[in-house]
């Protein structure tokens, strides 16, 4: 399918596609201070690294290695992220890009589907002047939501479902976002803002199209 505005919906993934990243080295101060909440003073760098992005067996295994249970450390680390991302938001540093105004104009149903916290995403939605979705979706704060975010199409499966789409559009800026749509044999937008220049597709997925603004989107 073209970008002929037939699409009966616009799913949209978040950082990096609606609101600028957060900054790694926020991210990488909060996984410090997860670990210092659990008692574990002064953890490795590559502890601090494993946990900004785990996967189920990376986090059981840093867990082990430093004495406190996968879950508890878990919980800690997402509720040092929400917050630290709580903060750059009220702070002004983590924003809306300029072409999100374009999406005052969609005449489809729009929902967000993204791997930070649903939490994180409820806070976005509070904090900067995005236009209501029908849906939104952001992952669970448990060991089970590391392996429901994508490239595991589990959540944007659930947010088509729930918009009862059929022709859905994707937006996504990393790869992950292009699997998961591939997944689901839809189509995907994968927008190479400034910070993918250069970036390379890991696997064999590849976007519908790309696009460097979101006023490149259908908008009837």
């Amino acid at each position: 399918m073209d970008m002929d505005g037939s699409y009966d919906a616009i799913l949209f993934d978040n950082d990096g596609v609606l609101t600028t990243p957060t900054d790694r080295d926020v991210l990488l101060e909060a996984m410090t201070e997860a670990f210092a909440t659990v008692g574990v003073s002064n953890p490795p760098q590559a502890a601090i690294e494993t946990l900004l992005s785990p996967d189920v067996d990376s986090l059981r295994t840093t867990a082990v290695e430093h004495g406190v249970e996968p879950q508890t450390l878990w919980t800690a680390r997402e509720e040092a992220a929400i917050a630290a991302q709580r903060a750059e938001l009220t702070a002004g540093r983590k924003q809306l890009y300029d072409d999100t105004a374009v999406l005052d104009s969609l005449s489809q149903p729009t929902a967000i589907v993204s791997n930070n916290q649903h939490e994180t995403i409820g806070n976005i939605l509070e904090h900067l002047d995005l236009p209501p979705f029908e849906v939104w979706y952001g992952r669970e704060p448990t060991i089970e939501g590391i392996n429901r975010k994508k490239p595991r199409p589990y959540y944007l499966e659930q947010a088509i479902d729930e918009l009862g789409a059929t022709e859905p559009l994707y937006v996504g800026d990393s790869y992950a976002d292009v699997a998961a749509a591939a997944a689901l044999d839809i189509d995907v937008a994968f927008i190479r803002r400034e910070h993918r220049e250069g970036y390379t597709f890991d696997g064999p997925a590849r976007p519908t199209f790309e696009i460097e603004s979101l006023r490149a989107l259908p908008l009837h």
